[in-house]
Formats: C-alpha cells, sequence, structure tokens
C-alpha cells in the first residue's frame, strides 16, 4: 500500500461501525481491552466471541457473517494461525480496513488482506496506544 500507517489508522478510525475479532469476556486479555477502548471513546462497536454470549455488556457474535451490520473496519486479537481466516471472512462481509493487532499478523494474513484490496495496518503501533486506552 502507497499510505503511510498514519493515514492508514486515521482512515480506520474514521470508519465505524467497529468489530472486534477475538474479543475476550477476560479483562485481562488485549482483545477485552480493545473492545473497552472502543466503548471508551464512545464508538459503535461489536465483540466477536464464538463462546461467550456477551463481553463488556454488549451481545457478542459468533462470527462477522453473524452480525445485524456491516462493519467497515475490524481489529484482530486471534492467534497468528487464525487472523488468515479472519481475514477471508472480513472481505466476504465486506470489510474495508482491517487491524492486526500485535502478536495476530502474520505475512501470509498481511498479503491476502492487501490483495483483496483491504487496507491493513499490521507489524505497527497498537490501537490501545493511539486511541488512548484507560484501565478501569
Amino acid at each position: 500500500m502507497s499510505t503511510s500507517i498514519t493515514d492508514r489508522i486515521q482512515s480506520f478510525l474514521a470508519s465505524p461501525p467497529f468489530a472486534v475479532v477475538g474479543a475476550s469476556v477476560d479483562r485481562s486479555k488485549y482483545g477485552n481491552k480493545v473492545l473497552r477502548c472502543y466503548q471508551q471513546h464512545g464508538k459503535e462497536v461489536y465483540p466477536i466471541n464464538p463462546l461467550a454470549a456477551e463481553v463488556e455488556g454488549l451481545k457478542a457474535y459468533p462470527s462477522l457473517a453473524s452480525l445485524p451490520v456491516k462493519p467497515k473496519a475490524i481489529s484482530v486479537i486471534t492467534p497468528p494461525a487464525i487472523t488468515g481466516q479472519v481475514v477471508r471472512e472480513a472481505a466476504a462481509a465486506g470489510v474495508r480496513h482491517i487491524w492486526m493487532q500485535p502478536g495476530a499478523e502474520s505475512a501470509a494474513a498481511i498479503s491476502t488482506a492487501e490483495s483483496l484490496g483491504m487496507s491493513v495496518i499490521a507489524n505497527g503501533p497498537c490501537l490501545l496506544v493511539v486511541m488512548g486506552y484507560r484501565e478501569g
């Protein structure tokens, strides 16, 4: 991609609604902190977790395809081996922006997302740092 990481981040944050793939009920996990960060900033966000009924008071959904809205941007907090599958599901759901949080990215997933025309943020900053997450 020819756009700078700063441009991709600004475009990502300007593209609600958001979904967090890998949202966790465990408040010590990044999948929970990223979801709470969106909530702290008043963003429309949907947790994706096939094993939970709800996360942080929000109804959880088993997949991107099961959401009642079409997210334009997703944060991915999954093991790298799963991230590639998430990318394909995201493309099928019409997602345009994908932010692979540190530890979720893989070269194959990044390549696949870019080949599918998505704006990718990976191997860079964490959403918690960029948005200013507050523990609480």
